[in-house]
């Protein structure tokens, strides 16, 4: 995601949490009320995009019912501006299972990229005009669009099940969507254009709540965030931030030294 160029606050917005208190009715009604949400046209303008838990396998459902209740602020303390300003954006947080049960759809960076070369990601990027409304379908059709041209995936295959709140990365005065989808037929992947990305993997859930492939990262400006050592990558910043929520509020999450830091140089 060319978001992850300023991924050092991200981090930090993606881990400081707040109290973790009931959603209120209105949040909640808010929130279902887009997970139902319909629309007619898909990413590219050809397929229907439909918002659904329908006939997700069973351990999905506790992603699927926290996307539905959880409150922005139990995500991040940095919030998007009340005035609407920001650079509108999504990630595909894509999860389908693989030989080893459940897994997550990650990207590497080019190491020749001038900024966070060789970091790790989730696909996504910036919404364009033609993916229509930022406030309905927009970051959904982007979050595809995005997924498809990094990594060649067939967006037909893509469920998406549930819509994460938005993310503010102050720095880049990033707008994030966290798009939530279910690989319901996978197609080959991999490194569609080599001087944006080195490498296409899966990382299983399992070795993700392993406590052995937890640490914490520590930025030379002082930024502390999770991160995760698997699949020979370091991954952290963002993507590490929302996939440490996510674990946290699907009940996945295991007992991890959170003392165990592992230093970023001035160039993250």
């Amino acid at each position: 995601m060319k978001t992850h160029e300023h991924s050092t606050d991200a981090a930090a917005a993606a881990h400081d949490t707040a109290a973790q208190g009931r959603p209120s009715a209105a949040a909640r009604d808010a929130r279902a009320a887009s997970h139902d949400a319909r629309s007619t046209a898909g990413a590219g303008g050809d397929w229907a995009i439909d918002v659904t838990t329908e006939g997700l396998p069973g351990w999905l459902g506790p992603v699927a019912r926290a996307a539905r209740t959880i409150e922005p602020q139990q995500l991040s303390r940095f919030l998007p501006p009340a005035s609407g300003a920001g650079r509108q954006s999504a990630v595909l947080v894509l999860f389908g299972e693989g030989p080893r049960g459940p897994e997550l759809l990650l990207m590497e960076r080019a190491g020749s990229l001038r900024s966070h070369p060789g970091q790790p990601s989730f696909p996504g990027g910036s919404l364009d005009p033609a993916d229509g409304d930022q406030e309905t379908t927009g970051p959904l059709r982007a979050a595809l669009r995005e997924a498809e041209e990094e990594t060649g995936l067939d967006p037909h295959g893509v469920q998406i099940f549930g819509v994460l709140p938005r993310l503010y990365i102050p720095v880049s005065s990033f707008v994030v969507t966290p798009v939530l989808g279910w690989w319901r037929s996978p197609s080959p992947v991999g490194v569609v254009d080599p001087g944006e990305t080195a490498r296409v993997f899966t990382v299983p859930v399992a070795d993700l709540t392993d406590p052995a492939n937890r640490v914490t990262t520590r930025h030379p400006s002082g930024h502390c965030g999770p991160a995760f050592l698997v699949e020979s990558a370091l991954v952290w910043g963002f993507t590490a931030g929302v996939i440490d929520r996510i674990l946290h509020f699907a009940g996945w999450e295991r007992p991890w030294d959170r003392t165990k830091q592992v230093p970023l140089d001035w160039r993250a």
